[in-house]
């Protein structure tokens, strides 16, 4: 996206509010990493404390557990940080650390602290083992003729049509997998006019929009600064009765903003995953993030091609843990073609992250859409969509067209989310790897569209006629996490099956014939995560049921 198209001279953001320090010192950013969490086990024990009852059944429906990196960044350390006469910014319980700002002297003193692991400076150069971090993408928004395509027996897609047609996100709507029972978090710039013009009345008036909170700005106001959130939110949940229908018109929305519109600083790398985590702790399933990072105001924090290897930048190691808590991250590859940076910036360089090219109508890569591949020469972008002349919203409620893969990512997030809805057993990771193999490439990858343009009406039906998924083979346990009974709903299909429930230790604690609807007493039961397997006429039905 843009960056600095608007001075937000009224905000104060206070990024060196340093009033201990001399002006006239140089203000650098760090990360210190931190070595343990001592209050670890307790949150592991009481998980409700740090994830929702969504995000716990996210996590159950994937097998994935709970441990010390789920856990917050231990509180008596962060006030010992504080000592040193430094400004502590943002922190990431993912990685157990704390942005800071401060002199390099009295940051580089806390690496002699008995619970700091490292100190790495955004200024690699300071660094004794030279580390990193970025320039937001530039997307063009121009107004062209507008066409009108063909329309679907469900919703009139009008102008919008090409883009969600494209990748057979249609077929998915056709087949009432809307978004309706998914989460979508959006990381961007700002959201302005998304809580009042007519093109977002429909998931307001639905009370699509769960969360907001703007980390710039520290404050639930999410509805200030670039516009580029509100056009990318568009793409997905945008609704204009015969005009426009986005990819996800019934999914939920948790919309965060984490770009400053008068910097450009590695601070928005930590936001970013702060947001992420957030995002997690609320039980999201997806996140669209349009943003890309590669030069810093301070050019001594600027990255270069060589650190696009998906693990140097803070931004992408934040990024890399999402997939492995259960949520799927699609991420805008970049808009450099044409520049001689060229490639992507972070984090659509990890391997975890989902990243986006853009292709125009005739499925011509976009001539501004970053190819690949990363510095250790991954595939990337993953997948792409329709970015160019693609049609977005604005914050009056027009329709326009624009160009950046900043639009591709969010039409197929948005996708994403419809398809995982009709598929909610599949972890992520097989999410991802389903839609991979339906895109036309998917034989043969480049570096310009990775492998290709999804197809998700052959994905549906590719994933449909896998075993055991002749019919949604779901198993809903409520409430989960549960005090003493616990109801159990078994897929429509099935009547009854042979329940086997096994303690952490993976000894069996309870076996017995179970029927649908049937409420399970678990009063003589530990508190702790429990995992079920229910053999069934159908195969086997695994998860967990979490015990407070």
């Amino acid at each position: 996206m843009t960056k600095k198209l608007v001075l937000l001279t009224a905000l104060c953001f206070q990024f060196f509010d340093l009033n201990a320090q001399n002006t006239n010192e140089v203000i650098e950013d760090a990360w210190i990493f931190l070595t343990n969490k001592p209050q670890a086990n307790y949150y592991i024990e009481n998980p409700n404390l740090i994830l929702s009852s969504r995000a716990l059944q996210r996590r159950a429906r994937q097998q994935i557990g709970i441990n010390a990196v789920d856990t917050p960044v231990h509180q008596a350390y962060i006030d010992s940080i504080q000592r040193f006469e430094v400004v502590i910014k943002a922190k990431s319980k993912w990685l157990n650390a704390v942005h800071v700002q401060g002199t390099q002297q009295n940051i580089q003193a806390l690496a002699n602290v008995s619970f700091v692991d490292d100190v790495e400076f955004a200024n690699r150069s300071l660094n004794i083992a030279a580390k990193v971090l970025p320039v937001s993408e530039t997307d063009t928004l121009s107004k062209f003729e507008l066409v009108n395509h063909r329309s679907t027996e469900n919703f009139t897609y009008g102008q919008a049509a090409m883009q969600v047609q494209m990748i057979k996100a249609d077929y998915l709507h056709q087949n009432n997998f809307t978004g309706q029972n998914m989460h979508i978090a959006v990381i961007d710039a700002g959201f302005p006019n998304v809580n009042t013009t007519s093109a977002f009345s429909r998931i307001r008036n639905n009370n699509q929009i769960l969360t907001t909170y703007n980390y710039v700005t520290a404050n639930p106001n999410v509805y200030v600064g670039n516009s580029h959130g509100t056009s990318v939110l568009s793409t997905m949940a945008g609704y204009i009765t015969n005009q426009f229908v986005g990819t996800a018109p019934d999914a939920k929305f948790h919309l965060f903003v984490t770009e400053a519109d008068n910097y450009e600083g590695p601070l928005e790398e930590s936001w970013w995953v702060e947001a992420l985590e957030k995002a997690d702790s609320l039980g999201v399933d997806v996140v669209n993030s349009s943003l890309g990072y590669r030069t810093f105001d301070n050019s001594n924090y600027n990255y270069t091609t060589a650190n696009m290897d998906g693990q140097t930048s803070f931004i992408a190691r934040g990024a890399n843990v999402a997939l492995s808590r259960g949520m799927i991250v699609v991420n805008s590859n970049g808009n450099y073609r044409s520049s001689a940076w060229r490639i992507m910036g972070t984090p659509a360089d990890n391997q975890n992250v989902f990243s986006v090219g853009a292709v125009d109508a005739n499925r011509a890569i976009g001539w501004f859409s970053s190819p690949g591949p990363t510095a250790d020469m991954r595939i990337k972008p993953d997948v792409a969509a329709m970015g160019a002349n693609v049609k977005v919203i604005n914050t009056n409620s027009g329709i326009v067209t624009t160009n950046g893969t900043s639009f591709a990512s969010p039409i197929m997030a948005g996708a994403i989310a419809c398809f995982w809805e009709a598929f909610p057993d599949k972890t992520a990771s097989e999410i991802l790897n389903l839609v991979r193999q339906s895109a036309h490439l998917y034989q043969n990858p480049n570096y310009d569209m990775g492998y290709g343009i999804p197809d998700f009406e052959l994905a549906y039906n590719q994933t449909l006629s896998l075993p055991n998924n002749k019919k949604l083979q779901h198993v809903v346990f409520y409430p989960n996490p549960a005090n003493h009974n616990v109801t159990i709903k078994l897929p429509e299909s099935i009547q009854n099956g042979t329940m086997f429930l096994y303690n952490n230790q993976g000894q069996l604690v309870h076996n017995a014939i179970i029927y649908q609807n049937q409420l399970l007493n678990l009063e003589n039961l530990s508190s702790g995560i429990y995992m079920y397997k229910i053999s069934t006429i159908n195969g086997d039905l695994l998860g967990k049921i979490i015990k407070k």
